[in-house]
């Protein structure tokens, strides 16, 4: 017999919106273009937003301040819980306040570059550009953005770049820039344009006539089942770093929506870039349900080292300098710890595996390495710190019980961020017509790496700027079919998740929730992490696969339907887990080269950095649910460079 193939090929797929011509002038071209509507008809207009971070907030708040009828939704008990709150260390924009070389075109530049070579021109471009409006938006809003002595904004830098580009709110950013779009859609929500509904689930997406045109949502404190409809629906839902278990994640982010949108027919790309940060807190036990991340601009004065003899036991203090390896320092002299993300993670990782790591545990096996201020300290002076990032430090004490001012704090790898992301076309709009995806809900602006303090400024650049001007275009194409709750396709919907917490809830079995998510994260961080295999993806799928079928047999999911229940929630959302952490190991598994966050280890230098093969891969990798188990259908878009050459990436 046959074995069924892992996929199959499809059809390419192209973005056909992003308008030819010169690069600088595409985007007020697609806006000069696009179709407006009437203020008087936005009022007759509904637009459903998921998701109230930086992204959601930012679009609910600027759909509704133009006139249309805006309803939105977030599983938190307040929107502004979101987890872009947790971002710490900053946004980038390419003000050049620093009078340091630094240009929209090198922000560009840096992104792409950055990304590997694996994100559409066009689409980072236009983030470059919009980057510069967004920090006056914010300071307009009373973002208390850093400043320097003479009143003007202060920047620092981040990896990847070698100019100061990132503003910042000492550790806290992302919690300010949230609460400015928070405060943008409570001042709608008062004025009665946007109609909040928190702590409401959305568990599937209604399509009528092949348009998004609704989603069936579960109230999480009474269970109640219920259907909402607009004209169009906007995802901004994040992502979905949390198929690890471990990561840096609340842990309620989870793939549901989106992959509920997938499974309707909307295309997923990407999904196995993923994004390991390497300034974590190390993992203390079995016992964690999820990781500290240390904000990636303590690299700007911290200094990542280990031993240079493996096994060294001694405390830190004790080491004498001419003992340390600065190993960015040494191995990436031009940028040193200011290399991006996916360099500086498998470079930690690398020297952990010589049998170098620092920190609790079996010598030989420790994970973990130093980030030491010392030298900055002694440089600024301790206040000096304390005032860049006291807030930081005070973290990392609590969790630890260490003093960072006095030992160098002990950071390792961990997930954050997914590039990965359901497809959508220049107007940031999915294969399915009506459904929006903004923020790291799509996959659109960072390749295969996205550089540090730039997911920010996607989330912004796309709920502020791009968005009101897409959006306008397709709903100008209306008026659309009324659709209530009547409709078979809403009804065939609202039963599809009535049956299926029904069936979570009758199988009654022996594991927990928690049990099987826990498994299939070590799976995943062991085959689908850092690095990847042939053996270990091809090994992966196959126990995924298993652990899935026992799932739906074993798994014991407490109380009722009809209540508070966060068992059934949870196990909604690992359910998911099972099915996209499948998809993830085929894309893995599919693209043998090596590309930013994606590491083969069939595919690397003699350095041992990542090898692209540009002449077989330069594609986006969209993906067309089949069914559950069934092979996926693969569709490529193919990327092609006009302003920045593909070049193997060197940051030494």
């Amino acid at each position: 017999m046959t074995p069924m193939p892992l996929y199959t090929d499809g059809e390419p797929i192209a973005d056909t919106k992003a308008p030819a011509g010169p690069i600088e002038a595409r985007w007020d071209e697609r806006r000069f273009n696009a179709r407006l509507v009437n203020p008087a008809n936005k009022r007759k207009l509904t637009v459903l937003v998921v998701g109230t971070g930086l992204a959601g907030a930012s679009a609910g708040a600027t759909l509704a301040e133009l006139g249309y009828h805006v309803k939105s939704f977030c599983y938190q008990d307040s929107p502004r819980r979101a987890h872009s709150i947790a971002a710490q260390g900053g946004i980038n924009a390419a003000k050049n306040y620093r009078n340091d070389g630094d240009s929209i075109h090198r922000l560009f530049y840096d992104t792409v570059k950055g990304g590997d070579f694996r994100a559409r021109e066009s689409n980072v471009y236009r983030l470059a550009q919009v980057s510069v409006e967004i920090i006056d938006q914010c300071v307009a809003q009373g973002v208390p953005f850093a400043r320097e002595y003479g009143g003007l904004l202060d920047n620092r830098s981040f990896g990847g770049a070698q100019v100061s580009r990132t503003f910042y709110a000492r550790g806290q950013t992302g919690q300010q820039l949230l609460i400015g779009a928070y405060q943008a859609l409570s001042r709608q929500i008062g004025l009665g344009n946007v109609e909040m509904h928190a702590r409401t689930e959305m568990l599937d997406l209604i399509v009528v006539d092949g348009r998004a045109r609704g989603i069936v949502t579960r109230d999480l404190v009474t269970g109640e089942i219920s259907s909402h409809f607009a004209d169009a629906v906007v995802l901004a839902t994040g992502g979905y770093g949390n198929v690890f278990f471990l990561s840096t994640n609340a842990k309620g982010c989870n793939v549901t929506a989106v992959w509920r949108a997938h499974r309707k027919g909307a295309l997923f790309a990407n999904p196995c870039y993923t994004q390991i940060h390497p300034t974590c807190i190390p993992v203390s036990g079995d016992y964690q349900s999820k990781l500290t991340l240390m904000s990636e601009s303590l690299r700007n004065d911290g200094r990542v080292w280990v031993p240079k003899k493996a096994g060294d036991e001694r405390p830190p203090n004790e080491i004498p300098e001419d003992e340390r390896d600065y190993y960015l320092e040494r191995i990436y002299p031009a940028f040193g710890n200011l290399v991006p993300r996916d360099i500086a993670s498998r470079a930690a990782k690398n020297v952990c595996d010589e049998g170098r790591g620092v920190g609790p545990g079996e010598s030989g096996h420790r994970q973990g390495v130093y980030l030491d201020f010392a030298d900055a300290i002694q440089r600024l002076g301790r206040k000096a710190v304390e005032a860049k990032y006291g807030n930081l430090f005070d973290m990392y004490a609590r969790i630890t019980g260490e003093d960072p001012y006095t030992v160098p704090m002990r950071i390792y790898p961990a997930v954050h961020y997914t590039m990965g992301g359901l497809w959508v076309d220049y107007d940031l709009q999915s294969t399915i017509p009506g459904l929006f995806v903004t923020g790291e809900a799509n996959f659109s602006d960072h390749g295969a790496n996205r550089l540090g303090a730039s997911a920010l400024m996607q989330g912004l650049a796309d709920g502020y700027f791009v968005l009101p001007n897409t959006v306008n275009d397709y709903l100008a194409s209306g008026p659309f079919e009324k659709v209530d709750a009547s409709h078979p396709e809403a009804v065939a919907a609202e039963e599809e998740v009535r049956e299926r917490v029904r069936r979570l809830l009758s199988v009654d079995g022996d594991r927990t929730v928690d049990s099987f998510h826990r498994e299939l994260g070590k799976l995943m961080w062991d085959y689908c992490g850092m690095e990847r295999t042939e053996e270990g993806l091809t090994k992966a799928i196959d126990r995924i696969r298993e652990l899935r079928e026992e799932f739906w047999t074993r798994v014991k999911v407490t109380g009722g339907g009809e209540e508070l229940n966060q068992s059934l929630e949870r196990a909604g959302r690992v359910a998911d887990f099972f099915e996209l952490a499948e998809l993830m190991c085929i894309d893995a598994l599919h693209r043998t080269e090596s590309c930013g966050g994606h590491f083969r280890a069939e595919s690397q230098t003699p350095e041992g950095e990542a090898l692209r093969d540009d002449e077989n891969f330069a594609y986006v990798a969209a993906w067309e649910y089949t069914g559950t188990g069934e092979p996926p259908v693969l569709h490529k878009e193919e990327l092609t460079y006009e302003y920045v050459k593909m070049t193997q990436r060197s940051y030494k």
